[in-house]
């Protein structure tokens, strides 16, 4: 069977070759004789395999010596409640809520402390990104947090927030690695990987090291602590070994595309296509205001539940798999990663082009 077009928000579509060079290596990782999934993590096979992920994530993003690149599990979730463990020396934080995980996030920090909602866009279904050029932050905050691409409703920071010298801590799950990015703005800045980068199961946090010490939150687990992954050099306990293999692939993949900058323009490229044709349709609109547009999930509709469903099969029938929007929203969603090609884009125009000629409006 040919591979179809998956739009899936996550886990998601993969570069066909580190796929192809993974399958190759399945049984025998070069000349060991193992698969990396059968595979100790302290051999020194694996050790090369970590390090060199590391080395070429640290060149693709250009991160600064004085950050730690951890290779964590629990996923993007399990830093809702690491972060304020390890970050709330005050007790006090501060969080803008534009979508689904930040308000997970926000509701996770009130069990360590006084977590304060200083912006949102709940009024309008998290479909843009409120101004956050003079928010009310506390001044005793420890952090500001976002969640600067919101998968499920289709935003995405352009500009970060002014903290007025607070720590920014920020979730880039689904717009990790799909351009390029100040690190040092960030005190953290975290993904899970599997919209961008790798299967799911390994979250990675680069982290300003000062931020890591051992004054945490009491009751804090050892496997929550920062200061223990940083130090055991993410082999504290066994990491997501595969996993992290595949991210390490993924990376050098990027840097053989020509690195974020050549991505990020091949990603406003891609989704310009999509972004021009929902603009002039007259039967799909897009949710999210423009300004506010993200580069990789694009959710829209028609305005008729029946009809979203109706096309949401007839695309599945023609080979574009996941374009159902999440529960919470419905509608449609396009999630259009670095991986995933701009003929898959294009011929998702074109099947929209054709639902709209048969499926039209009446003036």
């Amino acid at each position: 069977m040919a591979r179809v077009y998956n739009f899936s928000a996550g886990p998601a579509v993969l570069p066909e070759e580190v796929l192809k060079e993974a399958a190759d290596e399945m049984l025998d990782y070069r000349g060991t004789g193992m698969s990396v999934m059968e595979m100790s993590h302290r051999s020194k096979a694996f050790e090369t395999i970590i390090n060199e992920a590391e080395a070429d994530l640290r060149e693709l993003m250009n991160i600064p010596d004085n950050y730690k690149v951890l290779f964590l599990q629990g996923g993007a979730s399990q830093q809702f409640a690491m972060i304020p463990m390890n970050l709330m020396k005050n007790r006090k934080a501060a969080y803008i809520v534009t979508g689904q995980w930040a308000k997970k996030a926000f509701q996770e920090a009130k069990i360590y402390g006084d977590a304060v909602e200083v912006a949102s866009s709940a009024d309008k279904t998290f479909s843009y990104i409120p101004d956050c050029s003079d928010l009310p932050i506390p001044e005793d905050a420890d952090y500001v947090y976002i969640c600067e691409n919101n998968t499920i409703y289709g935003t995405k920071y352009k500009t970060l927030p002014n903290t007025k010298g607070h720590i920014l801590v920020s979730d880039v799950s689904s717009c990790f690695l799909s351009e390029p990015v100040d690190v040092t703005k960030y005190g953290i800045i975290y993904g899970g990987v599997q919209k961008n980068v790798g299967p799911a199961g390994v979250v990675i946090v680069i982290i300003r090291e000062d931020l890591i010490t051992e004054d945490v939150l009491p009751g804090t687990p050892t496997m929550l602590r920062y200061k223990i992954h940083a130090d055991a050099g993410s082999l504290y306990n066994t990491p997501p070994a595969y996993g992290i293999y595949i991210c390490g692939k993924v990376f050098k993949w990027l840097k053989k595309q020509g690195g974020l900058a050549a991505m990020k323009e091949r990603n406003e490229k891609k989704a310009k296509i999509l972004y021009d044709f929902l603009d002039e349709s007259k039967l799909f609109k897009g949710t999210v205001r423009k300004e506010d547009r993200s580069l990789m999930n694009v959710p829209f509709v028609t305005g008729d539940a029946d009809l979203d469903a109706k096309f949401v099969k007839e695309a599945k029938e023609a080979g574009f798999e996941n374009l159902k929007g999440h529960r919470t929203v419905g509608g449609m969603r396009a999630s259009i990663y670095n991986a995933m090609p701009i003929e898959g884009v294009e011929k998702l125009v074109e099947f929209m082009r054709e639902f709209e000629k048969n499926n039209g409006k009446e003036d």
